[in-house]
C-alpha cells in the first residue's frame, strides 16, 4: 500500500487570513508556549504534558520539529500580529483513517472568546482542502467540550454519524466525536 502524501511542503509555511497569522513555533516562543499549555482547561482537553513546564515545552517543540521534518504534522502558533502566540492549531493525517486530515486547536485563556480558534481552523482547513489530497477535513472533539463544539460550528464543520473514536492520553480515556468540514463528503 502506498503511503499517504505528506501534508506539509518542505519549506517554511505561514498562512494569513481572517485576521489571523499562522506561523510555525520557534525557540523564542517557549514562554508563550508554556503560558498557553500550563492552563487547567488545556490540560483537561488536550494530550499535552501537565504540568507544562520548560522541559515539557522543549520536548514539545522537538517533537513538533521532527513531525514537521517528516511531513506528518504541522503545528502553528495562532497570532493576530505574526508575533505574539495566542493559541495553536495543528494539521495532521488522521490516525483513524489516513484518507482524512485532522485539525486540532487550542487558545490561551487570556485570548478566548474572540473567535481566534474558529478563524484559525477555517484558514488551516482551506489550506488542507487545497493541498492535502484528503477525503475529508475533520475535527475530533469530546462531547462534553462545548466550547470546542462551538468552534467547530463557527468554522463550518458539522457533527457526523461516525462511530466515536477512543484515545488514551495521560492515562485518561477520551471518547471523541467526529466533525467534518461541510462540503467535504464522507465516502467510505
Amino acid at each position: 500500500m502506498d503511503s499517504p502524501p505528506t501534508l506539509i511542503p518542505p519549506t517554511h509555511l505561514r498562512l494569513e487570513g481572517e485576521g489571523v497569522h499562522l506561523r510555525e513555533w520557534s525557540e523564542g516562543d517557549l514562554d508563550s508556549l508554556i503560558a498557553l499549555y500550563e492552563d487547567p482547561e488545556m490540560a483537561r482537553w488536550t494530550p499535552v504534558a501537565s504540568p507544562f513546564d520548560r522541559p515539557a515545552a522543549l520536548a514539545y517543540l522537538a517533537d513538533a520539529r521532527e513531525a514537521r521534518a517528516q511531513g506528518r504534522r504541522a503545528q502553528f502558533a495562532i497570532t493576530t500580529d505574526a508575533v505574539l502566540p495566542r493559541g495553536e492549531v495543528l494539521l495532521f493525517r488522521s490516525g483513524t483513517d489516513e484518507r482524512d486530515v485532522e485539525i486540532a486547536y487550542g487558545v490561551g485563556a487570556a485570548h478566548r472568546g474572540r473567535g481566534l480558534a474558529s478563524r484559525a481552523v477555517r484558514l488551516l482547513a482551506a489550506y488542507a482542502v487545497r493541498h492535502a489530497d484528503a477525503r475529508r477535513v475533520v475535527l475530533r472533539i469530546e462531547e462534553a467540550n462545548t466550547a470546542s463544539a462551538g468552534v467547530a460550528r463557527a468554522a463550518g464543520f458539522a457533527l457526523t454519524d461516525d462511530e466515536p473514536v477512543h484515545r488514551t492520553s495521560r492515562n485518561r480515556e477520551a471518547t471523541l466525536r467526529t466533525w467534518s468540514l461541510s462540503g467535504t463528503p464522507h465516502t467510505p
